[in-house]
């Protein structure tokens, strides 16, 4: 405890930041499903909490389109869901 009080508090730790749960788009491709929204993914075990907010990324690629409904995308994802015929639907 000593030691705690001696060092000094470096940072700043924002009380507003937003956890995010991240998936992939390569792996979303390897589902057979054409609505991909959170009980999927926590069926598949892409996600693992149900409470904390889930995010698509864009690395990997689509072969087919889909309509995945989260709550945030990255400007790669949606650009590569759009390419591929599909949609991407924020959720709140």
């Amino acid at each position: 405890m000593r030691l705690a009080r001696r060092l000094p508090k470096r940072g700043f730790t924002n009380i507003f930041k937003q956890e995010f749960q991240v998936v992939n788009i390569g792996s979303l491709s390897k589902l057979s499903e054409e609505i991909i929204d959170r009980e999927i993914m926590l069926k598949n075990r892409l996600i693992r909490n149900k409470r904390l907010p889930c995010k698509v990324l864009g690395t990997g690629d689509l072969t087919r389109s889909f309509t995945i409904r989260a709550q945030a995308f990255s400007k790669a994802a949606a650009d590569k869901i759009q390419q591929a015929g599909g949609k991407a639907e924020v959720i709140k």
